[in-house]
């Protein structure tokens, strides 16, 4: 079935290329323009896959004449994983739950709650795409919000530690009347290289259920903005007392 195409306009001046197009069934943008020919140029682009052509496009093209869409862009759990396989400076959290259901049904959690050094495993996917960004002098890093007391499940992310260090991650903690009183809010997300977000969802029974893209800049940067004020008031999680 061929697409249903609106035409969002021309950075050209004349109604020819470049252009914007918008698929008024899936959302999908598409642009269309002069190709990058130059095998030198086309060398330093990144993630260019297989099939895929790049083309020059204005960048009034883009401002002028994109679509803006306020529906929230869901992304699926494999492009979420390799939001992680392909940053390439920094990866950095807010934790701001009380607990994780997801933490709640592994092998380690049961060796939490019943009083025994959880076994970490080091080896898992997650682990080794981790470990070889930092090794690679790549930052990963974490703030958690704690609760006081601290609920079972910050207990267990303290004890967790002991696995995110081993992988070179950087872990501190706010308390939650500090992170109420500087206003961070109650979303958890990752930022990628201060360029890309991942807002990541939650139903009521702490169920992780979707995660949100977003890479408009004037959003990312309000993330970034929490972002640099939780660094400046979190503690290294060593020196954070659990109550």
């Amino acid at each position: 079935m061929a697409r249903q195409l609106r035409f969002n306009g021309t950075g050209s001046g004349e109604g020819g290329c470049p252009a914007v197009h918008e698929d008024l069934d899936s959302g999908e943008i598409l642009v269309h323009g002069p190709p990058l020919e130059d095998p030198a140029d086309i060398a330093q682009l990144k993630h260019l896959d297989e099939g895929e052509v790049a083309v020059v496009v204005p960048r009034n093209t883009l401002v002028d004449f994109g679509p803006r869409d306020e529906r929230p862009r869901i992304i699926d759990l494999d492009a979420f994983g390799r939001l992680f396989e392909r940053f390439e400076h920094t990866a950095w959290r807010l934790e701001t739950r009380g607990r994780y259901a997801s933490d709640e049904a592994t092998t380690t959690y049961a060796q939490f709650l019943a009083g025994e050094q959880p076994t970490w495993d080091l080896h898992t996917p997650w682990s080794e795409t981790i470990r070889t960004k930092t090794s690679n002098g790549a930052r990963v890093e974490r703030v958690r919000v704690v609760d006081s007391p601290a609920t079972d499940g910050q207990r267990y992310l303290s004890a967790h530690v002991a696995k995110n260090a081993a992988l070179g991650e950087d872990i501190r903690n706010i308390s939650r009347v500090g992170a109420e009183q500087n206003e961070l809010g109650a979303e958890d997300f990752w930022i990628f290289d201060s360029r890309i977000v991942a807002i990541l969802r939650f139903d009521e029974d702490d169920r992780f259920t979707e995660v949100e893209l977003v890479t408009e800049p004037a959003r990312v940067l309000r993330y970034v903005q929490l972002r640099d004020v939780a660094r400046h008031f979190a503690i290294p999680s060593a020196d954070f007392p659990l109550g």
